[in-house]
């Protein structure tokens, strides 16, 4: 392995150190709660190292969410073949979101944290940066809906707000799980999802004559 290879390899993993403390504080005392000096002890690193990699603490928490939701974007984009029935590429969406859940806990566990309390505050930069993210994922699933509405399969909705609602339906019941021995004895989760996700697309169909 050459110089350049082991440097990028070592800031690689003095980041994921970084991440992994902030993700462990972020349960533990919240965003207001935690200080760069914590994220430095809890990653046996110095504080100067903190600030090589971020400028902030805000700015650490903005890259811990980012990761996340880059894996998710893969995962949606995976599931957007263009060559597949928009029906199916809705339902692919939707099992990609719960598999990510699942296979990718910890990152869903922080994206549901920040969407949970509305109370943190980051700088309109870093908000937009992040935002960016998941607008990036709501694009897959207006294009999708949008492909469904040229073929003649869905018919003419505002994109937005039905892609917003497919997404906050999903992330919502995927939170039930944990729920299943009460609120839901006797059913079965993934065929709830399902359920919605059919609904949601019965909803979008053209209705014919």
């Amino acid at each position: 392995m050459g110089l350049k290879e082991r440097k990028h390899r070592e800031r690689e993993e003095r980041k994921k150190q970084i991440l992994d403390a902030a993700r462990q504080l972020l349960f533990q005392k919240g965003l207001n709660g935690t200080s760069i000096k914590q994220i430095a002890k809890i990653a046996e690193l110095g504080v100067g190292t903190i600030y090589f990699y971020y400028d902030s603490k805000e700015e650490v928490f903005v890259a811990l969410q980012e990761e996340g939701l880059k894996i998710l974007h893969e995962k949606i984009k995976a599931a957007c073949d263009d060559s597949l029935n928009p029906e199916i590429r809705l339902k692919n969406m939707a099992h990609a979101y719960l598999t990510f859940s699942e296979e990718n806990k910890n990152y869903f566990d922080v994206i549901n944290h920040f969407l949970s309390s509305p109370d943190m505050m980051f700088a309109p930069n870093l908000k937009e940066q992040m935002d960016q993210h998941g607008n990036n994922i709501l694009a897959y699933i207006e294009h999708t809906i949008a492909d469904g509405t040229q073929v003649g399969l869905f018919k003419k909705v505002d994109l937005r707000r039905y892609s917003l609602t497919l997404w906050a339906t999903l992330h919502g019941l995927i939170q039930f799980k944990k729920l299943q021995n009460t609120i839901l004895p006797g059913d079965n989760h993934r065929q709830l999802i399902d359920f919605a996700i059919h609904q949601f697309i019965q909803n979008l169909k053209l209705r014919r004559e």
